[in-house]
């Protein structure tokens, strides 16, 4: 058999579980569609990788924990359903991430979009320029973080409500916005796959104080993040920490 890049088969598996995530919507609604959808896309995902990488160990929203062993080889971190409330209100703002974590590090990853588009690491498209007078900063619809606000007391900030964190990271990405901020209540399956679409794009990823995002810890839990053009940054890391410290 002959063995698929991992950055393609990064990007080929989140849009499988895209599609098929599209295809239920045409058979399921309400509270039906989201635990339908996130456990086909899971299954789908899960039997995918043991296809392709059976010796490699998975991580996903919807499976059991991963030994802390696993840690030192090969993990795959996916979230199959990312914006479930979005995916089962039928907005167009949720995705699927898969990413691939070796020895703590990422190495690859993609964002499959419900609009059937996918980012990833394989064929990374560099940040447009940005021609915008103020700041656009991404956040999420449903979880603001009162933090968000505060920022734009501090800042000339457009805030703009988006769904999935990958959309929001993607959206950095194109240039629809020149900052995602996030500030609490995340997990490691919500930002691996979109830090790693966005450092291949060459965007500043950080948690709000500026320290690394690593997937290096067995605690799932990572409460913060930081995706923004890598110009801004100084900016909006020198408005948090002056808000952080309060």
């Amino acid at each position: 058999m002959t063995t698929v890049d991992d950055h393609i088969l990064a990007s080929t598996v989140a849009s499988s579980a895209r599609d098929l995530l599209s295809q239920l919507r045409s058979e399921y609604s309400g509270s039906d569609l989201g635990d339908v959808g996130d456990r086909r896309a899971h299954e789908l995902l899960v039997r995918e990788l043991a296809l392709h990488r059976p010796d490699d160990a998975v991580l996903s929203e919807e499976g059991a924990p991963v030994p802390a062993e696993a840690r030192s080889g090969r993990l795959w971190i996916i979230d199959p359903l990312d914006g479930t409330r979005e995916y089962t209100d039928r907005a167009d703002d949720w995705a699927v991430h898969v990413a691939l974590v070796e020895g703590g590090d990422l190495t690859a990853g993609a964002v499959a979009l419900a609009s059937g588009d996918t980012h990833g690491t394989a064929t990374p498209t560099p940040l447009p320029a940005s021609g915008a007078e103020r700041l656009r900063v991404a956040v999420s619809r449903s979880h603001r973080p009162p933090l968000v606000d505060e920022l734009a007391g501090v800042l000339d900030v457009e805030l703009v409500p988006m769904g999935s964190a990958g959309v929001k990271t993607v959206a950095v990405c194109t240039g629809r916005v020149d900052a995602y901020v996030h500030d609490g209540g995340q997990y490691q399956w919500d930002s691996a796959a979109p830090v790693a679409v966005a450092r291949a794009a060459g965007a500043h990823t950080s948690h709000l104080d500026g320290s690394a995002v690593e997937y290096r810890s067995a605690d799932p839990r990572s409460e913060d993040l930081l995706v923004c053009r890598p110009e801004v940054a100084p900016v909006l890391l020198d408005a948090l920490a002056g808000l952080l410290a309060r």
